[in-house]
Formats: structure tokens, C-alpha cells, sequence
């Protein structure tokens, strides 16, 4: 086991080390100049050229490669063009709006979607199973902007149940936190569970044809034991690796559900440093959700020793 979580580590180092130079080669191909934008449309050439020089963007690109490395090993991220502020204040300020969209999102679709699935596949065939495939093909083709706005119109401009757009800090009370997260919740939610579901339901199917399943139906299992201690034990692996994936798609989600909602987060952070092509901004986060990422499924992978013991390393 020490001997596996060493070299996942040095796979992580090594493709994090690929993802910041494609997120830093990338960014500098992109069009557009934050000398330009920051110095507004009646700069001259002349303004322009001075505020690239004061940014150190005329620098070789191995340089600024190796400035912006060396600063972040060094807990430096950088400061925002615009802002003139650290990017890591930048992102503490932002943090608790994303953190908490996400980890309900994520609570709702696992509870949500593994539930449908296991009961899609005890009752296979029948109407809950229509219902959910439905349902899968619906929230797995629909966009989530559409969705959002669909929800909006429903529940909060049609009957004014709940806020349009907005967030209210956990700190202003639970209540009004909760309220003001029901609707981006459910709009990000709703792909994922449809996509959980659909897998649930395809590993409960295949483990509940097993002999072994036939075998503790003879014995007098209930369907309470048979469902959770026999199925969805030997159909979790599956099942906790399409959760792992399931954290990229949420990542491109929450940008879509910030904007559509008006949430002050991470996804709003980083729209506006794209729009204004603050580099230091979107270099960070993207670098900072790429390890978040690696690290999530390095997590899984060490979870697949618990739920299946015939995996060996």
C-alpha cells in the first residue's frame, strides 16, 4: 500500500507539472493583452508598451513560466492585475459561496442519484425504471443554464418562493443561506443525478444476476440485506468512480450556476478574470482545481482497497 501511494504521488507531481505548463501556455495564446485592457481603449501604443514592461510580460515566456513556478511553490500565487490585491485573498473571499454550492450538490446527487439507481434496478422493468431512464435522458441532454432558468421562472418569479439570484453569507443565518442555494443547487444537481443514477442502476443490475445473489435469496435474505450489504457493496466500485469523475464536471457546472444565479464565488471570479485577462487570477485557479482534482482521485483509489478487498497493489 505504501509502496502504491508513493507512486500515485509521483504520478500526481508529474502530471500537475503537465498541467501547469499547458495552463500557462495556453492562457499566453489566448487573444487579447491585460496591458491593453488595463490601460482602457484611448491608451496609446506607447502606454500599453509601459504597462506590459511593468507587468514583466515582455520577459521570455521561460522566465515568466519559471517567476509565476517558483512563487507558487513559495505559497505566492501572485496579485491581481486589476485588483492590484493577492490572488489567495481573492479566492478565501470568494470560497464559502463555491465550497457550499458544491458540497451540497455534491451531498444531493450521491443521495439522490444512488437511491434511484438501486431502486430502478430492484424494480427493472417497471414504472420507477421508465421513470428513471426518462428522467436520465432529460437531465443528461438539458444544459444546466436552461435548467436554471426554467427553475427561476417556476419557483421564483412565478410564485416568489424563493430568491431569483444572490447569495446570503452562512454567517446572516441558515435559513436565509439554505433559501438562497435551493435553486442552484437543484439546477447543478440534476445532470449528476441523472448520470449517478444511470450508473447505480447498470452495477445493481449486473451484481443482483450474480449466483451469489440467487444463493442469499434461498437463504432467506431480506430485501434490505440483498439491496445493501450483498448488492451495492460489490457494485460500489463503479459506482464511487463515476463520483470521482463526477467532481470535473462539477467544476465547469458551478462556473454556468454562479453566472446564471448571480453568486459571488470562485466561477464568478474567474469569469471576470478571463473577460479581463488577469492571468494570475485564472492561472491559480485553474492550477489550484487540477490538484483538488488529482487529489480526489487519488482518494478514490486508495477507497477501492476498502470496498473491494480483492484489489491488490
Amino acid at each position: 500500500m505504501v509502496f502504491y501511494v508513493l507512486r500515485r504521488m509521483v504520478s500526481a507531481i508529474a502530471v500537475m507539472a503537465m498541467v501547469g505548463i499547458f495552463v500557462f501556455l495556453l492562457i499566453r495564446l489566448a487573444p487579447g493583452d491585460p496591458a491593453a485592457v488595463l490601460a482602457g481603449p484611448a491608451a496609446t501604443e506607447q502606454m500599453v508598451a509601459n504597462i506590459r514592461e511593468q507587468l514583466g510580460l515582455n520577459d521570455p515566456l521561460p522566465v515568466q513560466f519559471a517567476r509565476w513556478l517558483l512563487g507558487m511553490l513559495g505559497g505566492d500565487f501572485g496579485t491581481s492585475i486589476f485588483s492590484g490585491r493577492l490572488v489567495l485573498d481573492l479566492l478565501a473571499q470568494r470560497l464559502e459561496p463555491t465550497l457550499s454550492l458544491s458540497l451540497l450538490t455534491l451531498a444531493l446527487s450521491i443521495t439522490v442519484g444512488v437511491s434511484f439507481g438501486i431502486l430502478a434496478a430492484w424494480r427493472a422493468g417497471g414504472l420507477v425504471d421508465r421513470l428513471l431512464l426518462v428522467f436520465s435522458a432529460f437531465g443528461y441532454s438539458v444544459p444546466v443554464f436552461v435548467i436554471g432558468y426554467f427553475l427561476v421562472y417556476l419557483l421564483a418569479i412565478g410564485t416568489g418562493w424563493l430568491p431569483v439570484q444572490g447569495y446570503a453569507p452562512i454567517g446572516d443565518g441558515i435559513s436565509r443561506w439554505f433559501q438562497h442555494l435551493i435553486l442552484p443547487t437543484v439546477t447543478l444537481s440534476v445532470p449528476y443525478i441523472a448520470f449517478v443514477a444511470r450508473i447505480a442502476r447498470a452495477s445493481m443490475l449486473e451484481v443482483l444476476t450474480e449466483d451469489y445473489m440467487r444463493t442469499a435469496a434461498a437463504k432467506g435474505a431480506s430485501s434490505y440485506a440483498m439491496l445493501f450489504h450483498h448488492a451495492l457493496k460489490n457494485a460500489g466500485v463503479p459506482i464511487l468512480t463515476v463520483i470521482g469523475l463526477s467532481f470535473a464536471y462539477l467544476i465547469g457546472g458551478v462556473v454556468l450556476s454562479e453566472t446564471v444565479f448571480n453568486i459571488p464565488g470562485i466561477g464568478r471570479l474567474v469569469v471576470d478574470a478571463i473577460n479581463n485577462r488577469d492571468y494570475p487570477i485564472i492561472q491559480s485557479v485553474l492550477i489550484l482545481t487540477s490538484g483538488l482534482y488529482v487529489l480526489i482521485n487519488l482518494a478514490v483509489d486508495l477507497a477501492y482497497t476498502l470496498i473491494d478487498p480483492r484489489i491488490r497493489y
